[in-house]
């Protein structure tokens, strides 16, 4: 196996401490195909930075911190999913319609699939990347929510985040997440971002969630919506049956794409 540079190193490990809390570095390095002692390095490098503390033989979240990857780390993160996931997606988009369009690299990736034929489109989103991504698509008309920005995810968020959804009526909204379980429902990193989530899912008539086969049976910090609440979920093939069947006797059967 080749070796891979320090930054996808640093998502590596990143993303691992995010889905349970602590690494180790033998671990890592086995799967990335490099020596432990660097990751032991990358380790020290990343605990100076902040964003963990080392422990023998691998390291732990920091204690009181909630750890979320920038955009720039999560877009590179089974990326070819969420590319399909983000295609079906943009296959669901009518001309005519209002549409709402989460943050994340999975809404980017429908933004980016959204196609050139479709005409008279209002896309409402809170993402700035998003935003600037659709203003030369010729068939939409690109309306932002307005806010604070938060710069991890280039999203606007309260305070000021949610004045213009109060004031909306939409077709679809398309949802990104952290975490979807059968009984804690759709959850989210970011308590902020929660907010403008809950908003966008009250002015929509139905709701579709984009979600990579990792966020499955996980759960995040805040809850947005119990998963009844949605009209479909798409995700990749990659996904457990075990996972999917879960989800499916808690109320989604029939309303799982797998893509």
């Amino acid at each position: 196996m080749t070796s891979v540079h320090a930054a996808f190193r640093d998502e590596t490990i990143l993303a691992a401490l995010e889905r349970s809390g602590w690494v180790r570095a033998k671990e890592v390095a086995a799967r990335l195909g490099v020596s432990a002692v660097t990751i032991r390095s990358d380790l020290q490098r990343l605990e100076q930075a902040g964003l963990l503390r080392r422990t023998r033989g691998g390291a732990v979240v920091v204690a009181g911190r909630r750890l979320e990857l920038p955009l720039e780390a999560t877009r590179r993160m089974h990326s070819a999913e969420k590319a399909r996931i983000g295609r079906y997606a943009a296959g669901l988009v009518s001309d005519g319609q209002t549409v709402i369009l989460d943050v994340g690299s999975t809404a980017t990736e429908l933004a980016r699939a959204l196609p050139l034929t479709v005409r008279d489109v209002i896309i409402v989103t809170s993402a700035l990347n998003i935003a600037l991504m659709l203003e030369s698509h010729p068939g939409v008309k690109v309306v932002v929510t307005g806010g604070t920005l938060r710069v991890l995810q280039h999203s606007l968020v309260n305070p000021f985040g949610t004045l213009l959804l109060e004031h909306l009526n939409a077709h679809l909204a398309f949802l990104g997440c952290n975490g979807i379980h059968p009984e804690r429902g759709i959850t989210n990193a970011n308590l902020e971002e929660a907010e403008i989530k809950r908003a966008m899912i009250r002015c929509a008539a139905n709701t579709v969630v984009l979600a990579d086969h990792s966020k499955l049976m996980e759960v995040a910090t805040a809850p947005i919506v119990p998963i009844g609440q949605i009209g479909q979920l798409i995700t990749g093939e990659e996904a457990s049956p075990e996972h999917i069947a879960a989800l499916e006797a808690a109320g989604m059967s029939g309303r799982i794409a797998l893509v």
